[in-house]
């Protein structure tokens, strides 16, 4: 297992940069990768932090970020994988609704580490940070999690800004909540009483590996449009390839509804 008092440090480090977004969110500057996704000069600078401190903490491990070119042993015991700004778009537009995530998958490609600090995105409270050390529990600012409410009938739920383009909503009579981020949204079943169940569209390993160790340790899961569990591969992990299918998130039940309900186009 991984040693606790460096995984003290990385949770450390992991609010440090989200109190670092925070404080540069002000006086950001857009601008744009080849793929049109919008990148900050913040996005840079955490993605630098976050890998400088897990290769000191864990020289050992394999560490892909969003933002960096990274060399690493696929044999590795560990992968922890880096969005240094979840949610850039609406972090580069004022808005409150981005994290920072580190996410923890083992030697057999299981999500089973977390550490999210959104310190804007607070739950009755200033800051969310967000963390699971692997084979523990989930604690959220530092008190442990229990997913709350009715989560088999799916009544309101998250998605990306592109649902309306890529999910036929003639049959979901449901609520929908956009936030901004693919991990806040990941997070929104198993932290929001309220909320039921998420769809992901079109996404990268980045963008869900911590929230879906989250939504596994609380007994929920992310399953494509089959009805077939999500499995991280190599190509999508170390190959950075970005998966086309469509993720639904929740309990079995509500995910079996949802691909029911909110089918692709």
């Amino acid at each position: 297992m991984l040693d606790s008092d460096k995984l003290d440090c990385l949770a450390k480090a992991v609010q440090d940069a989200g109190t670092l977004a925070s404080s540069m969110q002000c006086d950001v500057h857009r601008s744009f990768k080849k793929d049109g996704s919008v990148l900050t000069e913040a996005d840079t600078a955490i993605s630098r932090m976050i890998i400088d401190e897990i290769r000191t903490l864990f020289p050992e491990a394999a560490v892909i970020s969003e933002e960096e070119e990274t060399e690493n042993n696929r044999n590795a015991d560990w992968v922890f994988i880096i969005d240094p700004i979840d949610g850039t778009d609406v972090y580069s537009q004022g808005l409150p609704s981005f994290a920072v995530s580190v996410g923890v998958l083992d030697r057999k490609r299981e999500p089973v580490g977390a550490y999210i600090a959104a310190p804007r995105f607070g739950i009755a409270s200033h800051s969310l940070f967000v963390r699971l050390d692997p084979g523990k529990k989930v604690f959220v600012n530092g008190t442990e999690m229990t997913s709350a409410g009715n989560k088999d009938d799916v009544f309101e739920i998250t998605t990306g800004s592109k649902g309306p383009l890529e999910l036929d909503f003639s049959a979901f009579k449901g609520k929908i909540r956009v936030f901004g981020s693919t991990i806040l949204h990941i997070l929104a079943p198993v932290l929001l009483p309220a909320v039921q169940g998420v769809v992901v569209q079109k996404c990268y390993a980045w963008d869900i590996a911590s929230s879906h160790a989250v939504m596994k340790a609380l007994g929920m899961d992310l399953e494509d449009e089959n009805g077939n569990a999500f499995l991280y591969t190599d190509d999508f992990i170390f190959g950075k390839q970005k998966l086309e299918s469509i993720l639904y998130g929740g309990t079995a039940a509500g995910r079996a509804k949802l691909r029911l309900a909110l089918p692709p186009r």
